[in-house]
């Protein structure tokens, strides 16, 4: 069976919230998906795909697999159905949520920000695929307003973690004044072009309410670290690494 490596996560005080995220090591696929690509979505072989992504959930000990067509929207999807993670998603959108026990939140990314919310009581838990177009509309803080809408609790009950993902020297915008809305100038460097996507996100989530002790970041660098990451930057035809979170 595929061995597919992560670095697992905790919040502090959190037992009984999981966090992993996973690298390209390890894995039954072939170059340029090499070797631990977890996405139906980009041309990879479907059978090596099946067998990481089960390799994955038997690792992490989840029996219930959720998981989105991203489209870099603004949509969240409350308490959807269950799938199996041999099965590719059939609903689109960028957020999802649970308060089941067991139900994995899988988040696909290869250069976007992977972010994964826990209610501080352990409640409920949320995964968000947040790349520079849902910080373009201000999806971080759009989601805890609507995640905490949905389970009644208040911004300064969540936590966050950010996971690894572009980092700010390798951000680069060329198109910055029509990529961005007015507003974001502040965390762009007008010498080397590039945002820092990093200090938007933490900004985009403390404006929404949650304290700035509550949020955490794998400050890796996805396009930097080659042999860890996949890029799509970088490499254009590449694999996917994914973050997830579950209630244990």
């Amino acid at each position: 069976m595929a061995k597919i490596d992560y670095i697992p996560f905790a919040f502090p005080g959190l037992d009984n919230i999981s966090c992993a995220f996973t690298t390209r090591i390890g894995g039954a696929c072939q170059s340029p998906f090499d070797e631990g690509n977890l996405s139906f979505d980009v041309g990879d072989d479907p059978y090596a795909v099946r067998a990481n992504r089960t390799a994955l959930a038997a690792s992490l000990g989840v029996t219930h697999w959720h998981e989105s067509i991203q489209v870099h929207g603004d949509v969240i999807h409350f308490e959807p159905e269950p799938q199996s993670p041999e099965q590719p998603p059939h609903i689109e959108g960028d957020g999802l949520t649970s308060a089941e026990k067991g139900h994995a939140l899988v988040v696909k990314t290869a250069d976007c920000q992977p972010i994964l919310i826990a209610h501080n009581k352990g409640h409920f838990v949320a995964a968000l695929h947040n790349g520079w177009r849902g910080n373009s509309i201000n999806f971080p803080g759009k989601s805890v307003a609507q995640i905490c809408a949905h389970y009644g609790c208040a911004p300064s009950e969540l936590m966050a973690v950010r996971g690894p993902s572009l980092s700010p020297a390798m951000a680069e915008f060329v198109n910055f004044n029509s990529d961005f809305e007015p507003g974001y100038e502040k965390y762009f460097n007008k010498d080397s072009n590039t945002v820092d996507l990093w200090k938007l996100t933490n900004d985009q989530l403390t404006g929404a309410g949650i304290e700035s002790r509550n949020i955490f970041g794998i400050d890796m660098c996805t396009y930097s670290m080659k042999e860890t990451f996949f890029s799509y930057r970088r490499d254009r035809k590449t694999g996917r690494q994914v973050s997830v979170i579950w209630i244990k």
